[in-house]
C-alpha cells in the first residue's frame, strides 16, 4: 500500500505540489487568526451567587444561607458541580455547568431556583449573580492610600467608591470592579439607653425619627393659572446637626430631639 502511494505521488508531482501549497496557505491563515492566550481560560461555565448577610458568623452563614442555596440548585439542567465558601457576613456559591452549556441559559436557570429560596433566607439578605466573567479575569489590583495620613481610611474608601470605580467600569471590557477595605462611610445614630429611658423614648420611635430625618417626600402640585408647580419636601441631609435636631416626639410642650437621646456621628458600616 505504501509503495502504491509513493508511486502515485511520483507520477502526479504537479497535483501533490499544488495540494501541499494549498495546505500551507490554509495553515498560515489559520495561524494568523488563531487567538493567543497567555493564561488560557480552562474553567467551565460558572455562575457565582453572592449573598451579603451583615452580622452573621461563618457558621450561621453556612447553615442559614449557603446550604439552602446549594439545595435549591440541585438538579438544575447541565449542572456538574457546586462549590461554596462561607465567610463573615458573606456567602459565595459557585455553580459549575458542563462545557456545552450556554452561560446565559445557566444564569436563567439559577435565577429561577433562587426565586423559590429567597423567602427562607434571613431577613435583609438578598442573593444576586455576579457579572459574567471568567475566574481568570482578575487583571489588576490597585491600592489607594493617603500619603500624608491626613485622610481617614473611610474617606479614601469614599473616593474609591464614587470617583475611581465609575471611571474604571467605563473602560470597555471591564466586567466588574470590587472595592475592599477602608470601611464604608455612614452617619450613625448611637442610642444612649439611660437617656432614652429618662425621656420615655423607645427604639422604634428613635429609628422612625432617624428615617424621617434623611428622607425626601412629595407634597403634590400647586396650580397657579396655566402652570403646575410641584411641591417637594427636601429632608435628606448629611449634616450631623440637622439630623441631631430632628424631633422624635413632643412631651407636653417640650420637643425631644435625637441629640437628647442619642449621639449622631460619622462612622464606618
Amino acid at each position: 500500500m505504501l509503495n502504491k502511494l509513493i508511486h502515485l505521488a511520483l507520477h502526479n508531482r504537479a497535483i501533490v505540489l499544488a495540494m501541499a501549497l494549498l495546505l500551507m496557505v490554509l495553515g498560515v491563515q489559520t495561524t494568523l487568526r488563531l487567538p493567543v492566550e497567555v493564561l488560557p481560560d480552562l474553567t467551565k461555565p460558572t455562575v457565582i451567587i453572592l449573598t451579603e448577610s451583615p452580622g452573621l458568623a461563618p457558621e450561621e452563614v453556612e447553615i442559614n444561607i449557603t446550604q439552602p442555596i446549594e439545595r435549591a440548585l440541585l438538579g438544575v439542567a447541565g449542572l456538574s458541580r457546586i462549590r461554596s465558601n462561607s465567610d463573615v457576613s458573606l456567602s459565595l456559591v459557585y455553580a459549575e455547568f458542563s462545557w456545552d452549556t450556554d452561560i446565559y441559559k445557566a444564569r436563567q436557570f439559577v435565577q429561577e431556583r433562587l426565586a423559590g429560596v429567597r423567602g427562607s433566607l434571613p431577613a435583609g439578605t438578598e442573593p444576586f449573580l455576579t457579572p459574567v466573567a471568567s475566574l481568570m479575569g482578575e487583571i489588576l489590583l490597585i491600592g489607594v492610600s493617603s500619603r500624608d495620613d491626613k485622610t481617614l481610611p473611610r474617606d479614601v474608601r469614599s473616593i474609591a467608591d464614587w470617583t475611581i470605580r465609575p471611571r474604571l467600569q467605563s473602560i470597555p471590557g471591564i466586567a466588574e470592579v470590587l472595592n475592599m477595605g477602608g470601611g464604608i462611610k455612614q452617619i450613625q445614630v448611637q442610642p444612649e439607653p439611660h437617656r432614652m429611658a429618662a425621656h420615655e423614648i423607645t427604639f422604634d420611635e428613635l429609628e422612625n425619627a432617624a428615617k424621617e430625618a434623611a428622607t425626601n417626600s412629595t407634597g403634590g402640585f400647586i396650580n397657579t393659572g396655566p402652570r403646575e408647580i410641584m411641591v417637594r419636601n427636601l429632608g435628606m441631609s448629611v449634616d450631623l446637626e440637622d439630623i441631631a435636631n430632628t424631633v422624635v416626639k413632643i412631651v407636653g410642650d417640650h420637643p425631644i430631639t435625637i441629640k437628647d437621646v442619642a449621639r449622631v456621628e460619622w462612622g464606618v458600616e
